[in-house]
């Protein structure tokens, strides 16, 4: 177990709970509910939700003890398990008003703070992490929330780009390949499950794109008639792009010559260099075979992200090193409240010299999402478990994912048809 200063989690706690509320605050009437889609929560739920885990796992869990202790609320279970209550149903839940669910947020919250102050050590901690870490993670789904339902930006948002002087990365980066240790290390800090542990694979040499697919590029294939050529297509995604009669990604649309993309409840010309955004994994696919090219695997991803040419025994947390993300480095969360130019970041290069692969847009893989050798369950069985198989993988994070939560070996996980993340992808020759 990995200690963690008592300080810092709190701050941690802290800055998850600010942005859950600069989030969601300014939602009112209807939008606490939204409509019921599959891809989207009601904002109204997802915040009792987070009081739940948090509560769960912080305050009513004990080691080795099969039963909870009791919730502050005598109905949380019955409203806000999210592995026993199902996803249609929480729209048709007696919910409690905004009012008393930030009372039994801020509550949870105080009673975690002041149990972390009184017992600072011991194994517990983790389950102080694992909730602050959850709600980051729901922090990311609530943009993606306020993005797929036309709500206005995020309060606070709106930070400038940064535009580096450096010109677009051209190419690809040839990777040696070699031998690998693909996955977490025991001493890399608080992981998940599905990261664990390193195992040993042997890359073969390829060619990756030294960054990003761009808008610009992505016209070309929509323009080309990409979407009405099934040959393009795998089975799945050709059934997929005719059931959701996609012609385009997912909230672009032609204004004479030129595209635009609706951000949030704003319609914008699309930047011609900015990484593509909005994309599923089918609709990747099919743009590397229209280009001959392919996605990444997983191991090849991760090589080039974190592996060094002159010593492939060392391995990098991050892509420039082992030095904490910054706004130089990385466009996360609170240096964006977009995809930006794939020339950005030029500082967090790669040691192979792949530009953001960490930050900007989430990545498709092309790997299904499975458990590494020797998987074990952790506590949070719900976590990873009963993802696998009919996921597919991605990494990176993106503009609005934060720095605790990332790094090279994180593994995310969407179904192949979802265009809400915020994702793109890079390929290989």
């Amino acid at each position: 177990m990995i200690h963690v200063d008592t300080e810092v989690l709190q701050q941690q706690l802290l800055d998850a709970r600010a942005r859950t509320l600069s989030l969601t605050l300014d939602l009112t009437g209807s939008q606490l509910l939204g409509p019921r889609l599959k891809i989207v929560n009601p904002p109204l739920w997802e915040i009792g939700h987070l009081a739940w885990f948090q509560e769960r796992w912080c305050l009513r869990h004990r080691e080795g003890e099969p039963e909870l202790l009791p919730s502050v609320r005598h109905d949380a279970d019955g409203l806000y398990d999210s592995s026993s209550v199902p996803h249609d149903r929480r729209w048709h839940l007696p919910l409690p008003g905004l009012e008393r669910t930030l009372e039994y947020l801020h509550e949870v919250l105080q009673r975690v703070l002041d149990k972390l102050a009184a017992k600072p050590a011991g194994a517990w901690s983790y389950f102080a992490q694992l909730a602050a870490l959850h709600e980051e993670m729901h922090c990311e789904a609530f943009t993606y929330t306020r993005q797929t339902l036309g709500y206005s930006a995020p309060c606070g948002s709106g930070a400038s780009s940064l535009r580096d002087k450096h010109s677009v990365p051209q190419g690809d980066a040839d990777i040696a390949g070699g031998i690998f240790m693909l996955g977490a290390r025991p001493d890399d800090g608080f992981v998940f499950d599905n990261e664990k542990w390193a195992h040993q694979v042997t890359v073969a040499p390829f060619s990756i794109a030294r960054a990003c697919v761009t808008n610009a590029e992505f016209v070309s294939f929509v323009e080309d008639a990409g979407y009405s050529r099934p040959e393009l297509w795998s089975g799945d995604g050709w059934a997929w792009c005719a059931s959701a009669n996609a012609s385009h990604p997912a909230y672009w649309r032609k204004a004479g010559n030129a595209w635009c993309a609706r951000v949030y409840d704003r319609w914008l010309p699309i930047v011609a260099d900015a990484a593509v955004i909005h994309v599923n994994w089918y609709e990747a696919d099919a743009y590397c075979r229209w280009a001959r090219r392919r996605l990444p695997s997983e191991a090849e991803w991760e090589f080039a992200a974190a592996s060094e040419p002159a010593d492939l025994s060392r391995k990098r947390r991050y892509p420039w090193g082992n030095q904490e993300p910054d706004a130089q480095r990385a466009n996360l969360y609170g240096s964006s409240d977009h995809a930006v130019d794939v020339a950005g970041y030029a500082q967090g290069e790669s040691a192979w010299g792949c530009r953001q692969m960490i930050g900007n847009v989430w990545e498709w893989t092309a790997d299904a999402f499975e458990p590494y050798p020797g998987f074990v369950v952790d506590a949070y069985k719900e976590y990873s478990q009963p993802w696998f198989g009919d996921h597919k993988v991605l990494r990176g994070g993106c503009f609005a994912t934060r720095a605790d939560l990332i790094r090279n070996t994180w593994r995310n996980f969407y179904t192949p048809d979802r265009r809400d993340v915020f994702a793109g992808f890079r390929t290989c020759a």
